[in-house]
């Protein structure tokens, strides 16, 4: 059951979309206060669980620390950071009964799940002025499966999206490009799309191709096509200030761009120097730059990403002007300004808090302070694009994920979880974020594969490339300066192809699974708990996830290990993809046990009476041959795999 309660007069962030009445009073679960801003304050048993948060850091039950909902631009994931890219406010109490709760606001809001006090979780933010979803139900699966009901159906991809890509930032010209792809098809390595990251634009111009790099960018996407790949070009939040540049131009003339408070448009350094932001909470605007994507989509271009829409900021006017001040005291010798003081103005001069109280949104003809409507800004982004697919695209899926998102956004593009580094214990966090997201209806997710920022080795990307098998984005990414991780680029390039050939072999059940998750308001990735809630240890397991209704996952993340222990809540059928394109098949009983792996194989389980779709390797997705499909598990197991065109909206 499904509950709505009103604090206040609360910001409309359209993350709900079904009807609901409002309840009167405080939901019967925990002490509600609006003395001092807005409290929900609950005591935790001992056993008791909290799942949800979407994209947050840590594990799968958040229990024991401090998660702000505050959507930052910061690339540095370690255990410490309370904040990232997203603000997902939906959580799940477990225990001898089940709760979930949404909070719907858009401002910063603050989880302290037993991290103050480790018996009692208290969720706080400084207005209250909020709707307050409670629900209900039989199961922590059951509250998902009825919150995902009211916020509306996930994000479906094109059935190419589910392929494999390769990114970095870095690639330039048309040659770069051509380049990547002609290695991988001569090593006979699977592929299906190339992302695009800022340099193919005109001076880090949105809906822009630099024509120097790309003489016939629409000839370019054509012959790409017939390699039977897809390009995929970023587009950033903030809109190049230029005179004779016409979405700048436009934009200006039309009032499209946030404003600060006297009227004036608020100006921040992005990539390209002094930007504009759109407005995107303004529905003329999101609208206005919505339909620019059909400047790309008109060439052939069917995907995209969007970044930099926390919105990221370099430094601000204002913010300029305030670091100038406080190093010209320093110089002049005012005792008052010591060395660390300048330093620290430089630091906070990047994505500062001050910054987002300086510029408004025109929502519905009412100026709207940015800071207190902060997280909604990537989700509009992503919606303007989403919305206007739907205009220009009417009968075929593009691809759209996301860096920066609220719930809603959902609805409208996947995600990827931003700028992580080449370490090891980001394979588990990337592992660990996947049903948080299923959780708040985000199903199309990915980390960069391999790590986009440091440096990867060998050994860990054929590692992370094994868990990116089960993830629907699969995407390999890099930053620049960092060291090339294109397959091609190591030894042994075979064990590569092996393992990303070992993706395609399942996307008949990989595709099949994320269809009937989106379709029925179910999750692709379940943590054990939710599969096994009255085992004990299964519920405590956060290493190993359950893909549908047939599989478990339990990639290997840690460095030289040749293997893992796995615990087996059932009897289940170990499968490993070889080397050698071979697989090895062996039922296990119910309990722990250590199973081999090597780099180049991948492992998972096959639950007891089930049976998944194998088909042959393929160099693309269009290239899985139906005929070559057969069932691999149980003998005489079934399974219902879900087909369509992969193109045409549903």
């Amino acid at each position: 059951m499904v509950k709505k309660f009103v604090y206040g007069t609360p910001f409309e962030t359209e993350a709900v979309v079904k009807k609901i009445p409002s309840s009167e009073g405080n939901p019967d679960y925990g002490t509600f206060s609006t003395e001092n801003g807005f409290s929900f304050t609950t005591k935790l048993a001992d056993d008791d669980m909290v799942f949800g948060l979407g994209e947050a850091n840590r594990g799968i039950n958040k229990r024991g620390f401090l998660y702000i909902s505050d959507c930052a631009d910061d690339p540095n994931h370690v255990e410490s950071k309370t904040s990232l890219y997203a603000a997902h406010n939906f959580i799940i109490i477990s225990g001898k009964t089940h709760v979930g709760f949404f909070f719907d606001y858009p401002g910063t809001l603050r989880f302290d799940i037993g991290y103050t006090t480790s018996d009692t979780m208290t969720v706080s933010c400084e207005n209250a002025d909020l709707y307050v979803y409670m629900i209900t139900g039989d199961s922590d699966l059951d509250i998902v499966k009825q919150f995902r009901g009211i916020i509306g159906r996930s994000y479906i991809a094109p059935k190419f999206a589910f392929g494999y890509g390769q990114s970095r930032w870095g690639y330039k010209t048309e040659d770069d490009f051509r380049t990547v792809v002609k290695k991988y098809r001569e090593n006979h390595v699977p592929l299906d799309m190339v992302y695009m990251d800022i340099d193919y634009m005109q001076d880090y111009k949105d809906f822009t191709v630099n024509e120097e790099r790309f003489p016939d960018f629409e000839g370019f996407v054509q012959d790409m096509k017939k390699e039977k790949i897809h390009l995929v070009p970023i587009i950033d939040a903030g809109v190049k200030v230029e005179e004779g540049y016409d979405i700048y131009e436009e934009g200006c003339e039309k009032g499209y761009f946030c404003r600060r408070e006297d009227g004036s448009y608020f100006e921040a350094t992005v990539w390209p120097g002094w930007t504009h932001f759109p407005d995107v909470l303004n529905a003329d605007a999101r609208k206005w730059f919505g339909d620019k994507y059909d400047v790309l989509v008109s060439k052939g271009i069917d995907a995209f990403w969007n970044d930099m829409n926390e919105p990221s900021i370099f430094y601000s006017q204002e913010g300029l002007a305030d670091f100038k001040e406080t190093a010209k005291k320093y110089v002049e010798g005012d005792p008052e300004v010591p060395h660390y003081m300048v330093g620290g103005k430089l630091q906070a001069l990047a994505n500062n808090h001050e910054d987002y109280k300086r510029f408004y949104h025109n929502v519905n003809g009412e100026q709207v302070r940015h800071d207190k409507v902060h997280n909604l800004f990537g989700y509009n982004m992503t919606r303007s694009a989403g919305e206007a697919f739907e205009r220009i695209s009417p009968d075929k899926r593009i691809l759209m994920f996301s860096r920066s998102s609220y719930i809603g956004m959902h609805r409208y593009g996947g995600i990827w979880t931003g700028d992580n580094c080449s370490w090891w214990s980001h394979i588990l966090l990337n592992l660990k974020m996947m049903p948080s997201l299923n959780m708040c209806g985000f199903l199309y997710t990915g980390a960069d594969l391999g790590g986009f920022g440091a440096n990867t080795t060998r050994d860990l990307l054929l590692r992370w490339l094994a868990l990116g098998v089960f993830t629907p984005l699969m995407r390999n990414h890099a930053a620049l300066g960092t060291r090339e991780q294109e397959p091609y680029q190591f030894e042994h390039i075979e064990d590569f192809r092996n393992v990303i050939g070992v993706r395609y072999r399942l996307v008949p059940y990989l595709y099949s699974e994320y269809m009937k998750a989106a379709l029925n308001d179910d999750m692709y990735f379940k943590p054990l708990a939710f599969v096994y809630p009255d085992d004990k240890l299964a519920r405590n397991t956060e290493d190993q996830l359950m893909i549908g209704n047939e599989i478990m996952i339990a990639p290997v993340y840690t460095q030289n290990a040749i293997g893992r222990y796995v615990y087996l809540p059932e009897e289940m059928m170990f499968v490993k993809f070889l080397g050698n394109g071979n697989m090895f098949q062996e039922v296990l009983p119910k309990g722990i046990h250590y199973v081999e792996v090597a780099l180049n194989e991948v492992p998972l389980f096959i639950r007891k009476g089930c049976a998944i779709p194998v088909a042959d390797f393929a160099e693309s997705v269009p290239d899985i041959k139906e005929e070559s499909i057969r069932m691999v598990g149980y003998e005489g197991a079934s399974y219902e795999r879900y087909t369509d065109d992969g193109v045409s909206r549903i």
